[in-house]
């Protein structure tokens, strides 16, 4: 197995990656950035790539949700959250009190914007492909020239693996209790991780039509089954002004019947629905289904539906599909 990821080593994608069974002795490819990575899943060049989807305090991560919702489909097949704690660091002999300028990705500076006020007021920001990567450039000798920034945020674990950078101050996180949530992305024809009960949904919904209710028969598809949207954003297509699509995680599996009926009702009033995988929670959180909403009372309402048809249960075809030789 080859799997690709947000590079350098130290990244918390690496960290995502590692919790995956078998992936310590895989082959791990770092790459520069999630469309990166995306793509070299699409050519066929690794298996798998683990990317950044969702953060407690940023909200989704746009750069993901675009390279998922077009191009050739991908699946998720399972996720990864992973603490977020960030330190700062700079070359050896660095004090707090030289620092002007600091580096890292925008979703780290996003989460320790108020320490920097509080400790580097004025301080500027040098945007990097990665937390590691920012860090990594402090390294005396691994630059060919100088970074063009005075210190970096990133993760412990870089601090570990190069403990020749100066630790200038640590746990710096606004949100103690910030977590990242990582997806590994696969093939379309990827097997589908099987149902657990306590699973979650992908979808990418184009809104198909700029109109008063547009939105509301999309969610009604959802609210009317009982299946409850976890996460809902909007993003440009960037075709032109004012053309979205929405990115959306649902509680619960392809395999349940609330779900699989939802994406029926989904498929009819938008034909360009994007189904991205049904894959086991991280947190292991069952979805709360109502009574009238279980695979059950699905299977109930069907059996009723087609006796009313006069087909009897054991001929059910799916409801509203005429016997053969009908009009």
């Amino acid at each position: 197995m080859r799997y690709a990821y947000l590079g350098p080593a130290g990244t918390f994608t690496e960290a995502a990656l590692l919790g995956v069974a078998g992936a310590r002795e895989a082959e791990r490819v770092p790459v520069s950035s999630v469309p990166v990575a995306l793509a070299a899943v699409r050519s066929g060049e690794v298996d798998a790539a683990m990317v950044p989807i969702e953060n407690s305090v940023e909200g989704g991560v746009t750069v993901t949700l675009d390279a998922v919702a077009t191009g050739t489909e991908l699946r998720i097949v399972r996720e990864a959250l992973v603490p977020v704690r960030f330190v700062l660091v700079a070359p050896p002999g660095t004090a707090l009190s030289d620092v002007r300028t600091v580096s890292t990705h925008s979703h780290a500076w996003a989460q320790v914007r108020g320490w920097m006020e509080a400790h580097l007021p004025g301080a500027g920001y040098v945007p990097a492909s990665s937390t590691a990567a920012a860090a990594l450039a402090l390294l005396p000798g691994r630059a060919g020239e100088a970074p063009g920034f005075d210190a970096a945020v990133c993760s412990p674990v870089v601090v570990q693996q190069h403990p020749e950078l100066e630790v200038l101050a640590q746990d710096i996180g606004d949100n103690r209790g910030a977590v990242t949530r990582f997806v590994l992305v696969a093939p379309p024809d990827a097997p589908l991780p099987p149902r657990t009960g306590a699973d979650r949904t992908t979808l990418v919904i184009p809104l198909w039509e700029d109109r008063a209710g547009a939105l509301m028969e999309i969610l009604e598809q959802f609210a009317t089954r009982g299946v409850n949207l976890s996460r809902i954003e909007s993003r440009p297509t960037g075709n032109y002004l004012g053309e979205y699509f929405f990115s959306v995680d649902v509680d619960g599996h392809i395999h349940d019947a609330r779900v699989a009926d939802a994406l029926v009702g989904l498929r009819r009033v938008c034909p360009s629905t994007r189904f991205l995988g049904s894959y086991p929670r991280a947190d292991r959180k069952p979805a709360a289904v109502a009574d009238h909403h279980s695979d059950g009372a699905f299977r109930d309402a069907q059996a009723w539906v087609a006796g009313l048809q006069g087909l009897g249960p054991r001929g059910a075809r799916p409801v509203g599909e005429a016997p053969p030789g009908t009009a």
